[in-house]
């Protein structure tokens, strides 16, 4: 062969190459766009410099009737496209290419195209292909006797099966888990979709539903305008809800999901969820409504009852004003109190929604943050009286840094808070002790604290190591809420003047011992702890308000804590010593242990813990005696899958089980188990009259391949009651997913739109999800139960 030819013969291959790859699946190959040039318009985004290599038993030119051959063991690669066949043929005269023989083509982005014979007109416009076979890179399948390209964009394929799963590797030829069988598939490589004409769905090989046609977005679409899967929901006081979803794309960066629910006892939702992003960030806007026309279905005496328009705006956004800033807020307006939880509103249906703005800066040794919060409780008190006694707090500010350069060779530390609440309404209650407590008082404090913080660690030549610490803190109250003594008996010194200032100095030293024991099959660390801290008695103890201070549990998690409680509004005084220990051990056969046990004890001075305030935050929690509660945690893992674990503690005079759990999991291939027990025990002054001890489990068994079986218990001990139960079946392999559970809740308050919930998700890959019923509360029970 001349050169000439054979330098006409490599670019009719790569022209061949180029129409094959578009011809078996146009709507995954870039494109260069003009307006002009139909060969422009679809050859592919190639490097002109690329080299083509082309390996094949032999290379004919049939001068007479103007075909190039190349025959035998053909092998093409040229710029990323891979090709195999046994024949490539270019007809000069007709102008077209035609490869023959066991066709393999493998493109640059990893789809696969495996057909017997194709035949395409050398400026790609038309073309027909027989036996074709389609394998995408997320293994989306598309097989049909024959295809054939037309008007330059236009794929149709005749009797083509879709699906998404992969075929049987023991027996290929037992029909996918599900398929789509079609008398016509067109694709259109300008809109990216693939329709399937005369569509027959069909479940291990049987068919069970027939529609005039489906039209799904290709591999290459993330975003597509159109109808979604309808899901369904089923509920005592909703009734049968048909949910028909619709979702419109304006833009790259802005879509929009219109939802219209169908009940049958309530009527119909309108739900509309318009998303958009920005450059640096994205906003998300819910709004929704309804016109109840039987809220006589609901519980009497609340608000789902007594409303009949309802309806709620939603509002959330995050934006990175730099790589340092974050300003974003989350928001929520609806007609009453519980009107998003009672219709399933996700994003929107938590007991209490924190509606919140916040501004957070983090560098590299600080970090800032201010946040505002309104707390709206989600339950059907028609006067939200729950509500009302919540806090609005407009601002809290916190700020941390760390000194760059170390200060006599230790680490220098600032944390400052500002918060500054109000509440319209007083919150108290009589606690089973007779007493009364104060969760929160009608009108407005601030404070404004900040604390200093040096410490440094020596290392002594036995190991030892030593950490002495200094802090100093100080504390700025304005003060203007309703004095307890008038709403109740408050036996505490309470401070009803308008402003008040208190300080603190702590001198602490710390020291730990490691110790590293091996043998020949294990490592052990054991590690005693001994801390001391001085300080003189908490100022004002009792006397002022306690709002970020409420909960507080003493275990081994906070045992060696400088100040033990939990916000700023208590300050922990007098002398105190931690002493403890830890200890970590690790096998060679796969076992492992580790565990903490320690005490606390009050050296001098006043003990915080048993200085009641407002809400007796210190009333047995295990630290209001001179020595405290013995608090300590325990683990073991096992290679086999068993795992135990615990966290109590003890009464420091007659070993009494006080508060703790114990936790229990085996897990294998095929089983996945979990028992819980919890106990708490009686704290009256605290506010809990009876001992607490509940058991939950859960478990799930994979029985056969993709199936398994799970479900879960939570039953109060004390009252014996079952407060929650779960029971599902799932199936899920690569291309289906498919859920179906009962759950069941006790809920003491009879305020919710229901107490028990059927649901069902059945997901098909690429095709969309069928829901019925089935909720984020399902879901939350079946893997939190």
């Amino acid at each position: 062969m001349a050169a000439g030819d054979r330098k006409t013969f490599s670019k009719q291959l790569v022209a061949l190459l180029a129409g094959t790859t578009l011809l078996s699946y146009s709507g995954n190959i870039p494109a260069v766009f003009a307006q002009d040039s139909t060969l422009q318009r679809l050859q592919p985004r190639v490097d002109p410099e690329a080299k083509m290599m082309l390996s094949a038993n032999e290379l004919v030119y049939n001068r007479d009737q103007q075909i190039v051959s190349a025959i035998g063991g053909v092998q093409i690669n040229y710029a990323g496209y891979k090709m195999v066949a046994q024949r490539v043929e270019y007809n000069q005269k007709t102008g077209r290419m035609m490869a023959i023989g066991n066709i393999e083509l493998i493109s640059p982005d990893g789809n696969r195209m495996y057909s017997d014979k194709l035949d395409v007109t050398d400026d790609f416009a038309e073309g027909f292909v027989n036996a074709l076979r389609i394998e995408t890179t997320d293994n989306t399948r598309i097989a049909a006797e024959s295809g054939e390209r037309v008007n330059d964009n236009l794929m149709i394929l005749n009797k083509g099966v879709y699906t998404a799963c992969l075929p049987c590797a023991e027996r290929p030829e037992r029909p996918p888990f599900w398929q789509v069988k079609a008398e016509r598939v067109i694709q259109n490589g300008e809109k990216h979709t693939i329709r399937l004409e005369k569509a027959r769905f069909e479940l291990l090989g049987h068919p069970i539903a027939f529609l005039p046609w489906i039209e799904v977005p290709d591999q290459t679409v993330k975003r597509k305008s159109g109808f979604l899967f309808p899901s369904f929901s089923t509920s005592q006081n909703l009734g049968f809800g048909l949910t028909v979803p619709y979702y419109y794309v304006f833009s790259p960066s802005m879509d929009l999901t219109v939802s219209g629910t169908g009940y049958t006892n309530q009527g119909f939702l309108l739900d509309a969820e318009f998303r958009q992003r920005f450059e640096n960030g994205t906003h998300t806007l819910r709004v929704a409504g309804i016109n109840q026309i039987h809220p006589q279905s609901f519980t009497e005496d609340t608000s789902d009852r007594e409303a009949d328009n309802r309806g709620m705006i939603g509002s959330q956004a995050e934006f990175k004003i730099n790589p340092r800033w974050t300003f974003g807020w989350d928001v929520m307006v609806q007609s009453d109190n519980n009107f998003s939880r009672t219709y399933e509103l996700k994003g929107f249906n938590e007991t209490t929604h924190n509606n919140q703005v916040y501004l957070t800066g983090l560098g590299k040794r600080n970090y800032f943050d201010i946040r505002s919060f309104y707390f709206d409780v989600q339950d059907a008190d028609p006067d939200s009286e729950a509500e009302k006694e919540q806090a609005i707090v407009y601002p809290v500010i916190d700020y941390h840094a760390v000194a760059p350069q170390p200060l006599a060779g230790g680490e220098l530390s600032l944390d400052v808070n500002f918060t500054n609440i109000s509440r319209t309404h007083d919150s108290f209650f009589l606690n089973p002790a007779g007493e009364n407590r104060f969760p929160g008082l009608e009108g407005q404090t601030s404070r404004l604290t900040g604390e200093l913080e040096w410490k440094r660690t020596f290392v002594t030549p036995q190991g030892v190591l030593i950490t002495p610490l200094i802090a100093a803190r100080g504390d700025a109250l304005a003060l203007n809420m309703d004095d307890p003594s008038v709403l109740g008996t408050y036996d505490g010194n309470y401070d009803d003047g308008k402003s008040a200032t208190r300080g603190m100095i702590t001198a602490g030293l710390e020291a730990r011992y490691p110790i590293l024991m091996t043998t020949a099959n294990s490592t052990h660390v054991f590690e005693p702890i001994a801390q001391i801290y001085a300080r003189p008695d908490e100022p004002l103890a009792g006397a002022l308000p306690n709002e970020d201070a409420q909960s507080f549990v003493f275990d081994a998690t906070s045992l060696f804590e400088r100040d033990k409680f939990s916000g700023y509004d208590r300050i922990e005084g007098g002398t105190r010593a931690n002493i403890g220990f830890q200890y970590t051990g690790t096998f060679d056969n796969g076992y492992k242990l580790h565990g903490i046990f320690g005490q606390s004890y009050q050296l001098a001075g006043q003990n915080s813990f048993a200085e009641d305030d407002l809400v007796n935050v210190g009333a047995d929690s295990g630290l209001e005696t001179t020595r405290s509660d013995y608090v300590g945690l325990a683990g073991v893992e096992t290679p086999q899958g068993l795992s135990f674990a615990a966290s109590y503690r003890l009464d420091e005079e007659d070993l009494s089980f006080r508060r703790g759990d114990l936790t229990t999991g085996f897990q294998t291939d095929t089983f996945q188990s979990q028992l819980l027990y919890t106990h708490i025990s009686a704290q009256p002054d605290y506010g809990f009259a009876e001992d607490s001890d509940e058991i939950q489990a859960k478990a799930t068994v994979k029985f056969k391949d993709y199936w398994s079986v799970f479900g879960g218990i939570a039953w109060d001990l004390n009252n014996d009651v079952v407060s929650r139960k779960t029971l599902g079946l799932s199936y899920e392999d690569e291309c289906t997913i498919f859920t179906i559970a009962y759950t069941s809740k006790r809920d003491t308050s009879d305020q919710s739109a229901s107490d028990w919930s059927i649901g069902a998700r059945l997901t098909f890959r690429t095709l969309g999800d069928i829901n019925v019923g089935y909720s984020d509360d399902i879901e939350k029970n079946i893997y939190n139960n």
